[in-house]
């Protein structure tokens, strides 16, 4: 018997006796439910009581999720005066019970209810989505973010790596599974079938991490080519016919061109580091003359970055020659004449290598995607001019792409170096030319 159909079982066993005891049940409030589900013991009645909160809580409109979330707030938050006891109890004896009546002072309540909530049939799923809510919530209502904490807190341990099964997915793989694909894709669009096909056809992977509390829902999912050489543009990648056609075994670069979170309520919990780890491991075990694992990476934060720059009048990375050349940009279709590309060329990839070495926030890149591969333990490889003329491209970084290059062998001390110290590892002809600039 699955999981779900497990708790399904208990969930009704729980209801048939409420319906019972309590004909009113389906008139109770979202918050009434919560009351009883933290007060309630019993396995069967709490998975009742758990699939009651679920259900209101998707019938619940913006308005009364808004306000469920404040009751969470207001009512289920730690007792302050309860842990600064606690808190010097431990301090003056520093033994085990003291300890232990601490941790539970400090664990506010919505922790437990998170939890109870999680027996429900669907209620790993509910509380995905109820995440979602609360962070688009949270932009008006920063307070909020308290709840949050809670929350994320549990996800992480509920969706740790131990948790997750990887999956290739196939052509053949089952359409409600290819349909979030098209549906999920963040980085290059699919317009439908078609498109898919081309992605999960000749020298084409597609891997995906899942977990069993949601079946059937990709977490996050790499697409991945199979090609000789560093790949430097996108549209070969996506459409394999543009590309000449070459047999699998000639193939000695495996090229990661698109990462695709699915869930908006497990944004923060980070699941890429392990998927590229384990999709290269699955590659090397499946097709061992691979020798090169790399990514060929939009820049998504460039051009913002240039902006804000070319409104500072200080700015310490543009110089005043390259303003005059800047302003070619302002000409709509700029990359399609030859003459203003040629022109900006060399100005844009000289500022881009700027941007990927230099510009910080903090110790750490300003750019995310190349935070993530440079925590992730890899180096920046090249920069490839016009590698993604897509509209978004353009918009993100002038057309601009990046390799990130994972040379297993140096993986973890790159991690390390750049954890600890901020250090950016690099390819010797990137930081020659950049050295150049």
């Amino acid at each position: 018997m699955r999981l779900n159909e497990l708790l399904n079982s208990v969930a009704e066993a729980g209801r048939e006796i409420l319906s019972k005891r309590d004909k009113s049940l389906p008139e109770k409030t979202l918050e009434t439910h919560c009351a009883n589900l933290l007060s309630n013991k019993g396995e069967a009645l709490g998975s009742a009581f758990a699939m009651a909160v679920v259900i209101a809580y998707r019938k619940s409109n913006e308005e009364e999720k808004l306000k469920f979330f404040y009751h969470l707030l207001e009512s289920y938050s730690p007792n302050p005066e309860l842990v600064i006891q606690r808190a010097n109890e431990y301090k003056a004896s520093n033994d085990y019970k003291a300890y232990a009546a601490l941790n539970d002072a400090v664990e506010s309540p919505r922790q437990m209810l998170f939890r109870r909530i999680n027996m429900a049939p669907n209620g790993t799923e509910t509380l995905v989505e109820l995440r979602c809510d609360l962070l688009r919530f949270i932009k008006n209502n920063p307070e909020l973010k308290t709840i949050d904490y809670d929350l994320s807190h549990l996800l992480k341990s509920w969706f740790n790596r131990g948790f997750l099964t990887l999956e290739e997915i196939r052509w053949d793989s089952p359409a409600v599974i290819l349909e979030k694909l098209i549906k999920y894709e963040a980085v290059h669009y699919m317009s439908g079938w078609e498109d898919l096909k081309k992605r999960l056809g000749k020298n084409r992977r597609c891997y995906a991490f899942f977990h069993p509390s949601l079946p059937g829902e990709p977490l996050i999912f790499v697409e991945v080519a199979l090609v000789k050489g560093l790949a430097d543009s996108i549209p070969p990648l996506i459409d394999p016919t543009l590309d000449a056609s070459i047999s699998e075994n000639k193939t000695d670069t495996a090229i990661f061109y698109s990462i695709s979170n699915c869930q908006a309520g497990l944004a923060g919990i980070s699941f890429g580091n392990f998927l590229i780890k384990q999709v290269v491991m699955e590659l090397k075990r499946e097709l061992p003359h691979l020798t090169q694992f790399s990514t060929l990476s939009p820049i998504p934060g460039f051009l913002k970055w240039l902006s804000r720059e070319q409104e500072n009048g200080d700015s310490e990375f543009i110089k005043e020659t390259d303003r005059d050349v800047l302003s070619l940009l302002g000409n709509e279709h700029w990359y399609q004449d030859q003459e203003i590309s040629e022109a900006v060329k060399p100005v844009l990839m000289g500022l881009c290598k700027k941007y990927l070495f230099h510009a910080k926030r903090g110790k750490l890149p300003c750019d995310p995607v190349a935070r993530f591969h440079l925590g992730n333990g890899a180096r920046i490889e090249r920069l490839n001019w016009m590698g993604d003329k897509s509209a978004n491209g353009l918009d993100q970084s002038a057309g601009m792409l990046v390799n990130y290059f994972y040379e297993i062998s140096e993986v973890e001390k790159n991690h390390e170096a750049f954890i600890n110290d901020g250090v950016i590892a690099t390819s010797k002809d990137f930081k020659r030319k950049l050295s150049s600039i």
